[in-house]
């Protein structure tokens, strides 16, 4: 068999890359080379672009992990050739041109909204808001989501996307059913539409932090099948 793909992730808003470090501690002890993508949420092309970046960093095939806005920014960048699987966690996947609000706006608007405050023209996350981001996290590992958010600036869901790399590589959805950020039924839309391997778990929206090993699962999962297509 060749050698492991690489693993690069993309995480979305109210996170940095810290999000993704209970999957990456089981990965690297797995042989995985990873790299975690700090995405400055400006714009989709800088953040796209900071994951071309690093893609360059790695050796060998990609398998590209994107969470909540993340799935924006992977559904961009995925287009590289280096990218030969996509995993998304409870993740927006906007068409070729559209916007990440665009399939938002087709479902009701989650709580998680009701919690959020402008400084200097970038959306934060009040304290009041985590138990609707992270709410089956103890106590002490949602102030520290809370405490290394980083905030968008406030027209980024409104700007387009280009490209849609789910519409030619493998990819896989993990749909986080108790969700109250992105909505659980529109995880399902796009996860049917991009015709993706979908793992359902009883999750918030970041079940990378809840339940690890069962996200580390399906991004083995699909490294797995990069390398059987490489054999």
């Amino acid at each position: 068999m060749p050698n492991k793909p690489s693993i690069v992730f993309a995480h979305g808003l109210w996170a940095d890359g810290s999000c993704f470090s209970k999957v990456i501690e089981l990965l690297v002890a797995d042989g995985y080379e990873v790299i975690a993508t700090q995405n400055h949420l400006n714009t989709v092309a800088d953040d796209a672009a900071a994951v071309r970046t690093s893609l360059g960093r790695v050796h060998g095939p990609v398998v590209l992990v994107g969470h909540s806005y993340g799935g924006t920014v992977i559904t961009a960048s995925g287009t590289d050739d280096r990218v030969k699987a996509l995993v998304y966690i409870c993740a927006l996947a906007p068409e070729n041109g559209e916007t990440s609000a665009a399939d938002q706006a087709k479902f009701p608007q989650t709580p998680v909204f009701q919690h959020i405050e402008v400084v200097d023209g970038r959306l934060f996350l009040r304290p009041s808001g985590i138990p609707e981001f992270a709410g089956d996290l103890p106590e002490a590992e949602q102030k520290l989501v809370w405490a290394t958010q980083m905030g968008p600036l406030a027209d980024l869901f409104d700007q387009p996307v280009p490209g849609a790399a789910w519409k030619t590589k493998p990819t896989y959805y993990i749909v986080g059913s108790e969700d109250r950020t992105v909505q659980p039924d529109l995880q399902r839309f796009l996860a049917k539409r991009m015709n993706a391997k979908v793992t359902e778990l009883a999750s918030s929206h970041v079940p990378m932090l809840s339940q690890p090993r069962r996200v580390y699962e399906v991004i083995r999962e699909a490294a797995d099948g990069v390398q059987r297509s490489a054999g």
